[in-house]
This record gives C-alpha cells, sequence and structure tokens, in this order.
C-alpha cells in the first residue's frame, strides 16, 4: 500500500535561499529512488522560512531505503540552515 511523507523544514534566518538550494539539490536523488512515485517541494506562502516536502512511496521501507542513498556528508551541510531539527511523519490515504 502507497504512504504519504510530510516532512517539515524551518530555515535559520536569514538561511530560507541556502535552505531552499539544499533542499532542491537533493530532490533529484529521492525522484530516482526506487518505489518513488512522486516528490514535491513547497514554501509556505506566509512563511518563507518554512519549507515542506511532499513524498509518495510504495511503501515505508522505500522511503527509508532511499534515505540512505543520501551521503550523511552532504546531509551535515543542511544543519547550519535549519532554525530547528525537521520533522517527518509518515501517512496513509484514508
Amino acid at each position: 500500500m502507497a504512504i504519504s511523507r510530510i516532512n517539515d523544514f524551518y530555515a535559520a534566518t536569514g538561511q530560507e535561499q541556502a535552505l531552499r538550494a539544499f533542499l532542491e539539490s537533493v530532490l533529484a536523488t529521492i525522484k530516482g529512488a526506487a518505489g518513488c512515485q512522486e516528490v514535491a517541494l513547497l514554501v509556505d506562502q506566509e512563511n518563507a522560512a518554512h519549507l515542506v516536502i511532499l513524498e509518495r512511496w510504495d511503501s515505508v521501507a522505500a522511503h527509508q531505503e532511499a534515505a540512505r542513498l543520501i551521503p550523511q556528508s552532504k546531509l551535515a551541510e543542511v544543519a547550519p540552515l535549519l532554525a530547528e531539527p525537521p520533522r517527518g511523519r509518515y501517512y496513509s490515504r484514508v
């Protein structure tokens, strides 16, 4: 059964564009991963520091496997761009 994942990111002050660029840079890896049905990066219209990645996957396992495709060194680049740790949750369509 397909699942959706919603990931919330909040940029540190002055880092909105840098965070957006970083997230855009990892989208190709996510899109190319086995089991990825869809992925989109969204920016909150009322708060440009809030970005969301919406993903649709064949399964939770497919998402977790894809997360391993992004090198830890690349993930370390995002830490100084964030105001708080990112949050993500899995959802099922009703």
